[in-house]
């Protein structure tokens, strides 16, 4: 194979690597299958690696020296029955690369053919780190001394929000803060035709749906950015009997410390005078999630200024507003400084799909413009603490 960021070869390569990771997917800490790959393919390129960390993950380094610069892909995929229709679509029924992850692995394994080819002026360390969508692998890995040395990280994502030649880079907040809320109801279960003898779960699971929703659209300061869903809700067995219970599981996604506690204290008044509108126990619990990604200002510049170099000033643009997207790339944001940004992967008649849909397929030519990004931002990265340090 020709290693060049720009030759045909290449990007045919990066493209079996995505297809093969595609066919077979893996959810979070189970990616024993991927993991054997990204280990076969780094003994081709003679990178040594470390496997098993934080279960199934992998971490390789190139270079040598006091300075060291992190790159990360994340390796899990999704449990939704993948209705692409494409020829490497998943075997695996019920488990689908639906978030771009296989590219991620893709482009971190080009940037490591890239950066083998160059002299480096310090440590290279690539993290292929399994669960970002669920499990908090970032934690786990950094738990296991991953980060031991590092004096700067840096990855991305594919974004269907952009266009192929496109990187957004911004500085400071990027992803929000993420929570995962439950709300068990007891009522009184009766006879359909008597609601007066019961406590109607399904009602009073109805009134606080609605009623969650006044928190951000009456509570809330609008200028910052913040959602609360309700994903999920069961009540009830059969049509002539009212329920006894009911189960409420939702999410609240936040950019605002001062917004996030007046959600949270929202839920709990409004859980509160719900059941006792209704006679009814209720029960709030809610699960801190993954913190906000907040990129530091000196990593972003050095971003800024690899994404220039690979796609063009006219590539080089800014996320107009936070996502509110969860990324576990936060938990490495807050032991050393990085920044994390967006590759462009719209594809022509899939405009429409999202990511963590069972359509959802990015074009595959973003997957040099990842690899060759991910290897410039290490050498200026390194480069900038060799000056500094000198």
């Amino acid at each position: 194979m020709k290693i060049e960021g720009n030759s045909e070869e290449f990007f045919d390569w990066l493209v079996s690597i995505r297809r093969r990771i595609h066919e077979w997917p893996e959810l979070a800490y189970e990616e024993v299958k991927t993991a054997a790959l990204i280990a076969e393919i780094l003994e081709k390129l003679g990178i040594s690696y470390k496997a098993g960390v934080a279960k199934t993950g992998i971490v390789a380094e190139l270079g040598e020296g006091d300075l060291c610069v992190a790159l990360r892909a994340d390796m899990d995929a999704l449990p939704l029955q993948e209705e692409t229709g494409l020829p490497f679509a998943s075997k695996r029924p019920g488990v689908m690369h639906a978030c771009g992850h296989d590219g991620h692995v893709a482009m971190l394994l080009g940037a490591c053919a890239l950066l083998k080819e160059e002299k480096l002026p310090g440590k290279v360390r690539f993290i292929f780190q399994p669960a970002e969508e669920k499990g908090a692998g970032a934690l786990a890995m950094i738990k296991e001394g991953t980060l031991r040395g590092v004096s700067a990280i840096f990855g991305g994502h594919i974004d269907r929000h952009f266009q192929v030649g496109e990187i957004s880079v911004n500085k400071g907040l990027i992803c929000a803060h993420t929570d995962t809320f439950m709300i068990r109801i007891k009522g009184k279960g009766g006879h359909a035709a008597w609601p007066h003898e019961a406590i109607d779960a399904v009602v009073v699971g109805s009134l606080l749906v609605m009623s969650i929703q006044t928190i951000v659209s009456r509570e809330v300061n609008p200028a910052y950015p913040c959602v609360v869903t309700v994903g999920k809700f069961q009540g009830g067995d059969a049509h002539n009997v009212i329920a006894e219970t009911a189960y409420l599981e939702g999410t609240i996604r936040s950019t605002h410390k001062e917004t996030r506690k007046r959600i949270i204290d929202g839920l709990k008044r409004i859980t509160k005078g719900v059941g006792d509108l209704h006679r009814a126990k209720i029960d709030l619990t809610v699960k801190e999630g993954y913190p906000p990604v907040i990129n530091t200002p000196k990593e972003t510049e050095i971003a800024r200024e690899a994404a220039r170099s690979v796609v063009g000033e006219e590539g080089l643009l800014k996320q107009p507003h936070p996502s509110l997207g969860g990324e576990d790339f936060s938990f490495y944001l807050q032991k050393v400084p990085g920044c994390f940004v967006r590759f462009g992967a719209a594809k022509k008649g899939l405009e429409h799909i999202p990511a963590h849909s069972p359509k959802f397929d990015f074009d595959e030519r973003v997957l040099p413009i990842g690899a060759k990004f991910l290897a410039k931002v290490a050498i200026l990265a390194l480069n900038r603490l060799k000056e500094c340090k000198h």
